[in-house]
């Protein structure tokens, strides 16, 4: 198996975006060799506790409403190329996602990151609800098959917090400055929503390397 980490936050559309790609390359490469695994790397980390309005934070960082509404649509029409049914419109907060974070640490422990992961990224880009709410956060947990009871009393406290932040912080410090960002092996750093493409051709790579005597 090969590491493939994903750096990735899962209030980033592109990460969404990135991932359903991903999974097409993944599921017509039943035999691929990757071992995933996912790592924080916050959008927005100094997003307040409680989130922001998201439409005046849209306008804040594209300058203005017309280019908010022009990079969205972009993104509209990546996702839907993409088979995704994104419910942009109706998102009403950009929430902080160091709780999130925290969570998929956790399903990690259990082999079940992926999983939470997916949901995550379903809960907020389609069904509109604020992936920092304990309550979102718990039925994601619960329906992956984690703990509720241990996980709200992780979620209660700062159980992991400062990890996830350090872990964000070094990301930056080795240059990353956007995601989604995959690192293949370890060694080969692909930036950005790569089409599945791009995928099919890295994982025949890959398996041709495995053969070489």
């Amino acid at each position: 198996m090969i590491k493939l980490d994903i750096l990735s936050d899962p209030i980033c559309p592109w990460c969404y975006i990135g991932k359903a790609q991903l999974d097409r390359a993944l599921e017509a490469h039943p035999g691929h060799p990757f071992e995933i695994e996912w790592h924080p790397f916050q959008l927005n980390p100094d997003m307040p506790p409680e989130g922001m309005d998201r439409r005046g934070y849209l306008e804040t960082k594209f300058g203005g409403k017309d280019n908010a509404v022009q990079v969205y649509s972009r993104i509209d029409d990546a996702a839907r190329a993409a088979g995704l049914d994104l419910a942009l419109d109706k998102i009403t907060r950009t929430p902080n996602t160091l709780d999130a974070h925290r969570l998929i640490h956790w399903s990690g422990l259990e082999g079940r990151q992926t999983a939470v992961v997916t949901r995550l990224f379903k809960a907020y880009f389609e069904e509109s609800r604020d992936i920092s709410e304990h309550g979102v956060l718990l039925e994601i947990a619960e329906g992956v098959g984690m703990d509720r009871a241990i996980t709200a009393r992780l979620l209660e406290g700062r159980s992991d917090a400062d990890d996830i932040q350090a872990r964000d912080s070094h990301a930056r410090e080795r240059g990353v400055t956007g995601v989604p960002t995959f690192v293949v092996g370890n060694q080969h750093v692909v930036p950005g929503a790569q089409p599945p493409e791009l995928w099919a051709r890295v994982i025949d790579d890959l398996k041709t390397q495995d053969k070489a005597p």
